[in-house]
């Protein structure tokens, strides 16, 4: 089963820890310090669009995509409400095409991680490029290679009313990949439904990105530490990064 397919319609739920709006600040904050005000945004891989929402909610004209049509399905009846909701593309980040260059792109909660070819991660940063405007700066954040190795052998539970999810991580040297094994047990009325699904993020080394985002292109590269408007520390677990285009 590809990844998300079952786990999209718990994804809210499981994840209710996520402080969007604590990310948002900061990144709102990288902006206004490099004198950018972006008006329209391209939230990269969106997920179940809580992001999405709290862009536009801020008043940003937000476009929003992603390769899981579940994921999707479920951010549109989210968005529904909305007088102006983002608008929904359903394309993998390496084929990324707008109808539209935008000023800012979003792709966080280490999206990139899961692109496990590096060539489709040089590929999605060169196409993220071509999508800014001139003056336009990408944002993201990755897992760091000591991160997913930390990870190795670990199993970790998520739990809610409607939902029971157990996941065991595998760190492979010889493909640079952290695996992670997902059962999902899911309520339907009496009964628990269970389902497997298997997730994969690559260890990109911050430098080789770095390198691969001037090469694409982008004038300015920045890395920042975990919600911190400082350079990492040694041993980081999340890096954020921004790059400009001139």
């Amino acid at each position: 089963m590809s990844a998300y397919e079952s786990l999209a319609v718990s994804y809210d739920g499981l994840t209710a820890d996520i402080p969007y709006a604590a990310i948002l600040d900061f990144l709102e904050a990288i902006l206004r310090n490099s004198g950018k005000q972006p008006e329209t945004v391209l939230d990269l891989a969106c997920g179940t669009g809580s992001m999405s929402l709290l862009l536009t909610k801020r008043g940003y004209r937000v476009i929003a995509s992603d390769i899981s049509e579940e994921m999707l399905t479920i951010a549109a009846q989210k968005a529904g409400a909305l007088e102006q909701p983002p608008f929904f593309i359903c394309q993998p980040m390496q084929c990324l095409r707008l109808p539209e260059q935008v000023d800012a792109v979003f792709c966080l909660l280490d999206s990139l991680n899961y692109l496990d070819k590096p060539q489709d991660c040089q590929k999605t940063i060169e196409r993220v490029f071509r999508t800014l405007k001139p003056g336009g700066v990408f944002l993201f954040d990755i897992n760091t290679p000591e991160k997913l190795r930390s990870l190795d052998g670990q199993v970790f539970l998520d739990e809610n009313e409607d939902s029971y999810c157990v996941w065991r991580a595998e760190f492979d040297e010889a493909e640079n990949c952290c695996y992670y094994g997902i059962d999902l047990f899911r309520r339907e009325n009496e009964h628990w439904l269970r389902s497997f699904e298997q997730h994969c993020e690559y260890a990109y080394a911050p430098q080789r990105l770095a390198d691969w985002l001037k090469e694409a292109g982008f004038a300015r590269v920045e890395q920042y530490g975990d919600l911190r408007q400082e350079a990492p520390e040694t041993g980081e677990q999340r890096i954020y990064f921004a790059a400009y285009k001139e």
